[in-house]
């Protein structure tokens, strides 16, 4: 099938491209290289792609309305898979425009094109962020999520209502899946295991917030392509069971459907550093910092839906694959 995959030089985006390509799947991989982070990196996520006979790159910013109005109709994709966005939790609160631009507008006119084209299945990226300031642990997806911490958490939301609305109108099969803390090969410069990695093996000290008593579901990047490749593949039915007067935030009448992929198993951001440093071979210079604005003090997944209706859930051990992320850190930028 084709399947149109925007964020294609992302760290997931990347990683789900390969997969797809592997099984035989015609994939079209959509992207800005936004300057948000080195585009070197992105660069080189492309060229791992490029080789593949079945692959072809649009450089293309979504929210240009009238170019993605020519990419669906000249594409004319089965299934979209869509994980570009403006992401950080931080740098949603230094730059807000950009949130707005690239994850509201964008993704609206990824829903028309979508409409337009009468697309079999669109699975788009949440976020863990979406949580805010619940306090229930594990995060349920049949919980409500309506006080974000963040406007990048709020645009996720957003994504997720704006997406039943086209279920509901037009149809659409659409499934959110809400992302948490992915790490691994290949994986963003602005996030902790790539800052914290850089930073030891330089014998520089690193921020560590709330003083390490954070609590993350880290999940590994293979175990989210499993998730996804496994919901792209099942498009979503209304549910017969929805109840109107008590809605379940999860599910619907519509053909849209929510799900957690998470590790389920959150450890504290001191212990991932520990594992981090037995990984390099070398201590952490700690700088203690308080819980900064945005920041949950807890993630932990909910994932009985997912393995109910797809029988997976993430299971990567995570001294495995942190290894595995250092092999990779040393390997592509020839790191002691």
């Amino acid at each position: 099938m084709r399947v149109l995959l925007t964020g294609a030089a992302g760290f997931i985006g990347m990683h789900c491209a390969e997969r797809l390509l592997a099984r035989g799947d015609e994939v079209v991989g959509v992207d800005n290289l936004s300057a948000y982070y080195d585009v070197r990196l992105k660069e080189a996520r492309l060229a791992r792609l490029s080789p593949h006979r079945g692959f072809r790159f649009v450089r293309l910013d979504i929210s240009e309305r009238e170019a993605m109005e020519r990419l669906f109709a000249a594409e004319r994709p089965s299934r979209v898979l869509h994980l570009a966005a403006q992401v950080g939790v931080r740098h949603s609160l230094v730059d807000p425009h950009a949130y707005v631009q690239a994850n509201l507008v964008g993704f609206a006119d990824l829903l028309e094109g979508c409409r337009a084209a009468k697309v079999e299945h669109l699975v788009f990226a949440s976020s863990s962020s979406v949580y805010g300031l619940n306090a229930r642990l594990p995060f349920s997806v049949h919980d409500n999520v309506d006080h974000p911490l963040s406007l990048y958490g709020a645009t996720k939301k957003a994504n997720e209502l704006m997406a039943h609305a086209y279920s509901h109108l037009f149809s659409l099969p659409a499934t959110g899946l809400r992302f948490f803390t992915v790490y691994g090969p290949w994986g963003r410069p602005d996030m902790a295991p790539m800052l914290f990695a850089r930073a030891i093996l330089e014998g520089k000290p690193i921020d560590v917030f709330n003083e390490g008593r954070m609590r993350r579901d880290f999940t590994y990047v293979d175990d989210i392509v499993e998730g996804v490749v496994r919901v792209l593949d099942r498009a979503p039915a209304g549910d017969a069971k929805f109840d109107p007067a008590r809605p379940d935030p999860g599910s619907s009448s519509a053909p849209w459907k929510i799900y957690n992929i998470g590790n389920h198993e959150p450890v504290e951001l001191l212990r991932f550093i520990e594992v981090l440093e037995e990984a390099l071979g070398r201590k952490a210079k700690k700088n203690l910092l308080p819980m900064q604005p945005g920041d949950v003090a807890e993630t932990f997944a909910e994932v009985e839906s997912l393995e109910a209706e797809f029988g997976f859930r993430p299971r990567r051990p995570l001294a495995e694959g942190v290894g595995r992320f250092v092999d990779w850190y040393r390997s592509y930028y020839g790191a002691g």
